[in-house]
């Protein structure tokens, strides 16, 4: 039933089949979200290295103006990783079964907020640097609820470390293993199974990355509402009284 199946994703209880499953749908919403969040705000706000990044460039230039956008922009990704952690915790000592949806319920809510904040941008007058922020916090939130349902296996709103771990799977696998017979060393071999589950990470963020930014070419700021819709599908069922 797809009920039962989506109560597995956010379930407490955890399988690497449920992990691997609710990773590849949050990568597909942050890869919506971050290239459809580009082309609205002109920046990313997935990951951090390139926003330290700018942030270090800027205080060498002293742009102190950009150099605190920056800063915002770090400060509201971490806070957003706080949050997560601070609502899967609090779930966990009470024992409740909602410690995954919370944050999930919370970032649709976001998504939709910015959603609002962009359309009416030129009317309300908000300032885009709140936009930008609001979007950071998302990302944080995701990221470290993510991190936190994997025991730090999965990352959703970046794709960097995967990558890397891609490569170094990769290298096993070309590997020759042919050594002296005076050395007793182990054989080098492939991880597939981590390699494989990398690999549908980065093609799931891919594949949201190109929907977002054709959601927002062709609608704009609506396009935040299916990606709500699919956070808040993700954390619904586990509100549902379970079946006998």
């Amino acid at each position: 039933m797809p009920v039962d199946y989506l109560r597995t994703l956010t379930a407490p209880e955890r399988t690497r089949q449920s992990n691997l499953h609710l990773g590849l749908s949050l990568a597909f919403v942050a890869g919506a979200t971050n290239a459809g969040g580009f082309l609205a705000v002109k920046e990313y706000t997935s990951h951090m290295t390139g926003v330290v990044s700018s942030m270090a460039d800027d205080l060498a230039l002293g742009r102190m103006d950009l150099v605190l956008d920056w800063f915002t922009s770090l400060l509201a990704f971490l806070l957003g990783a706080a949050t997560s952690a601070v609502m899967i915790n609090w779930a966990r000592r009470r024992r409740s079964r909602h410690e995954y949806t919370l944050p999930l319920l919370l970032e649709a809510s976001l998504l939709l907020a910015f959603g609002v904040l962009g359309y009416m941008h030129h009317l309300i007058g908000t300032s885009m640097g709140i936009t930008v922020g609001l979007l950071c916090y998302v990302m944080g939130l995701q990221n470290a609820m993510i991190t936190k349902v994997s025991n730090a296996e999965i990352r959703t709103t970046h794709v960097t470390g995967l990558v890397t771990d891609i490569g170094i799977e990769l290298g096993k696998l070309l590997y020759w293993n042919r050594a002296p017979d005076s050395v007793a060393m182990p054989l080098v071999r492939v991880n597939q199974e981590r390699l494989i589950v990398h690999v549908k990470l980065v093609l799931s963020f891919f594949v949201g990355g190109v929907i977002g930014a054709l959601g927002f070419k062709h609608v704009g700021y609506v396009s935040t509402v299916p990606l709500a819709i699919v956070l808040a599908l993700l954390s619904s069922a586990q509100f549902l009284p379970a079946r006998r």
